[in-house]
């Protein structure tokens, strides 16, 4: 099924959770498929990240809860394109009923994807497969699962807007140049910022906490007016909030992330980190997994699912973390 029609599909997720999904997990459509479990193929980012590791934890539960047979291969960092792309090949020698797939760049999966076979379905999660490249090899994406990373970006703004006073200055912090999360949460700030306050020109700092930390020291030595600064990533939020204390200006300058890791609502908790826009990188797996269960079954999915963004601050960071890794408020995700 092409994308395109896929669209034309929404109505059917409905009929999901009550009907095939339920029970088995498998969907099957006789009794025969009903005692063989499905098997799912995943490549992930590396685990390194406390961000994949979430979204393994995630892929692992709604396997073992929908009784399918799920094999999770990791790439071994942000550099490994290559062999991420390797791991992807030999799960797909194994001839497995369906992939979830979270490549590391919207290109280096789909030479890889072009050689899965006609009909079996292909789930992509969190970071998109580059749409152009799939069409040129004929690949036909199920679905796409991940965070409306704009929508997130324009959260992070609705919740500076409130630390910061109209007009303030407030500096960016973004991920690696050219990168597409990355842009569409810078954009979704920038354009969230319009009226309220002004963001600065973006400084890239690779998604890293120590460059991250370099990054806003700089800005608060250059411009000791800045009232906040919004990182594009937890990570490097927590650099800031590093640079934020050595500046001695804790309190006096807001600090907003995004991802929802462990350690910012810890940063949170205790007051080093105003607030993280929380995407669920464990639900994004769970999913997947699911996504990928149904489509293996005949049912129809939508084109895409957006996964749930949910602000954490000191209001409900105690919350958060009692349901960590899941969302600190109630999801109920499309497929059952």
């Amino acid at each position: 099924m092409s994308l395109r029609r896929a669209l034309t599909a929404v109505v059917a997720v409905a009929a999901l959770a009550g009907a095939a999904l339920a029970g088995s997990g498998c969907g099957g459509e006789s009794g025969a498929q009903d005692h063989e479990p499905a098997s799912v193929g995943v490549v992930i980012k590396g685990l390194d990240n406390p961000f994949f590791v979430a979204m393994k934890e995630g892929v692992v539960a709604a396997g073992r809860d929908r009784r399918a047979h799920v094999q999770v291969s990791a790439a071994t960092g942000l550099q490994d394109t290559a062999g991420q792309a390797s791991k992807l090949e030999a799960l797909i020698a194994q001839g497995l009923g369906c992939y979830v797939v979270n490549p590391t760049t919207q290109s280096n999966l789909v030479r890889s994807l072009s050689h899965v076979p006609d009909g079996t379905p292909i789930v992509n999660i969190d970071s998109p497969v580059g749409a152009d490249e799939a069409r040129a090899l004929g690949i036909d994406i199920s679905t796409y699962i991940g965070t409306d990373n704009q929508a997130a970006g324009a959260l992070a703004a609705d919740t500076m807007a409130g630390l910061v006073g109209r007009g303030a200055r407030v500096g960016v912090i973004g991920g690696t140049s050219g990168d597409a999360t990355s842009a569409a949460r810078v954009a979704g700030f920038g354009t969230g910022s319009e009226g309220r306050f002004r963001p600065l020109e973006t400084i890239d700092a690779d998604w890293n906490e120590d460059k991250a930390a370099l990054a806003a020291g700089d800005l608060l030595r250059s411009d000791p007016g800045i009232a906040g600064i919004f990182a594009a990533n937890d990570q490097m939020a927590l650099g800031v909030t590093r640079a934020v204390a050595d500046a001695g200006r804790e309190g006096a300058v807001a600090v907003v992330g995004v991802d929802g890791i462990e350690e910012a609502l810890a940063a949170v908790r205790r007051g080093a980190l105003s607030a993280t826009v929380s995407q669920y990188p464990y639900t994004i797996g769970a999913l997947g997994v699911q996504a990928c269960l149904a489509a293996a079954s005949g049912h129809a999915l939508p084109a895409r699912v957006d996964a749930p963004i949910q602000v954490i601050t000191k209001r409900n960071v105690r919350r958060a973390q009692a349901r960590f890794p899941q969302p600190v408020e109630p999801f109920e995700g499309p497929f059952g």
